[in-house]
């Protein structure tokens, strides 16, 4: 009996791409939100926060830092790290976790001064002008390149 080598080759390299394929779809990412706030180091984790459909619901992401945080959030940070992209890899993206943390403020960071807006869109306006205003914030913040507060009334 005679064994076909190149066939079979064939067969377990293909059968090895499948999985590759899966978690080089199944994508890495990593997003981090900032405030004004100095961090502290007492931080809150959850490495699986539940999600589904390639991370489009959420619904086991959400985490009470009100009760943790006194002082208020400094940071917010989601990735999927290497086992949570190997569990949606291998549900093909259906259930797909990621790693939240949440750094909490440190004392006396908390800022109760708001800023004033920079610009203003009054209740009486149309939607016309309402777009007028909202196009001048973003042109602003694209020069400036920086965040522009925009009051809604």
């Amino acid at each position: 009996m005679q064994i076909d080598t190149t066939r079979s080759m064939k067969r377990f390299v293909s059968l090895l791409l499948i999985p590759v394929f899966a978690l080089a779809l199944s994508g890495c990412f990593h997003a981090e939100v900032t405030t004004d706030k100095q961090p502290s180091g007492q931080t809150i984790e959850k490495p699986w926060a539940t999600g589904f459909l390639f991370g489009l619901a959420m619904p086991g992401a959400k985490i009470d830092a009100a009760q943790q945080c006194s002082n208020g959030v400094a940071k917010v940070e989601t990735k999927q790290s290497f086992l949570n992209g190997l569990a949606a890899g291998f549900t093909f993206n259906l259930y797909t976790p990621m790693s939240v943390t949440i750094t909490c403020a440190a004392g006396g960071s908390m800022s109760s001064v708001i800023p004033p807006p920079d610009f203003e869109v009054p209740s009486d306006v149309d939607e016309i002008e309402t777009a007028e205003v909202l196009h001048s914030a973003a042109l602003e913040s694209a020069r400036t390149d920086k965040p522009i507060r925009v009051k809604m009334d």
